[in-house]
């Protein structure tokens, strides 16, 4: 088989056959996402190495076998099919935290909330309330910008029926821990979308750099706490939100004006 690599945006490398088929990244795999991580010194190289990880097999197996099958209304197109950096700049006052790439949306766009019906909504609502360049989000490339906010994980692999392992969550947690170290002098808000990215994402905010309360704080849309800094520095907003998914959006438990107030606040304690 003859392979190509494809420039991708923002310095990232797309890595497919002829074929249209994004092939195993073969070039220093990361293996160790704990030591990977924590020798990152800034963003870039960290977005690098999450998308060389091939540290749990049972995702990478999943994520390439979807890339492979693709769904049929997008059997043209080249899947990403590898681990979903984050998303924004680096000086991020706003981070807006999901749960785990969706099969046919960022695994196969290569950016977060990016290519389904999820991300069409929360990027209407961010633009809506300024902290988005456009309404829509396409795929790598198509001009979206984000304002002061920054759109990541816990997870960084779309996992079979929408769900990591505890393992795979766990393995995967020094990424983000060390996404939010990297973003530590400006970021104020931590907005969780759902309660199992809330329950996920409370270790990890206590290993990067703020100390979650006892008892831990409940999810719910709405829900506020501020988790004070253990070292030194600005203390640490969250905010919980209903995920953006489908089944709340179609239902009515999460509306636009609803998702559109939480943006706001957001915004609000963010100071910007």
């Amino acid at each position: 088989m003859t392979e190509l690599y494809v420039p991708e945006p923002a310095g990232r490398r797309g890595f497919c056959d002829r074929g249209g088929v994004i092939s195993e990244l073969v070039d220093d795999p990361v293996t160790d996402p704990a030591a990977a991580a924590r020798g990152a010194r800034e963003l870039g190289v960290l977005d690098e190495r999450i998308a060389r990880c091939t540290a749990c097999p049972r995702l990478v197996e999943w994520r390439e076998q979807v890339a492979r099958e693709k769904r049929a209304a997008f059997r043209d197109q080249t899947y990403w099919g590898r681990p979903v950096p984050g998303f924004g700049p680096p000086d991020a006052a706003i981070a807006v935290v999901g749960l785990a790439p969706a099969a046919h949306g960022a695994n196969r766009t290569g950016r977060m909330f990016t290519g389904d019906r999820s991300g069409d909504v929360l990027y209407r609502a961010m633009h809506d309330v300024g902290l988005a360049s456009q309404p829509h989000a396409h795929g790598l490339g198509d001009g979206l910008v984000l304002h002061r906010t920054r759109i990541t994980s816990p997870v960084r692999c779309a996992p079979p029926a929408n769900k990591p392992t505890p393992a795979e969550r766990d393995t995967c947690r020094p990424w983000l821990a060390r996404e939010l170290v990297l973003l530590r002098d400006t970021v104020r808000v931590v907005l969780v979308l759902g309660g199992f990215g809330w329950q996920a994402v409370l270790p990890v905010l206590h290993d990067a750099a703020w100390a979650v309360p006892s008892p831990r704080p409940k999810f719910g849309h709405g829900a506020e706490a501020v988790l004070p800094a253990r070292d030194g520095g600005a203390d640490l907003n969250l905010l919980g939100c209903y995920h953006v998914s489908q089944q709340n959006t179609f239902t009515g438990t999460l509306t636009p004006e609803m998702l559109r107030d939480v943006l706001r606040r957001a915004r609000e304690l963010a100071g910007i």
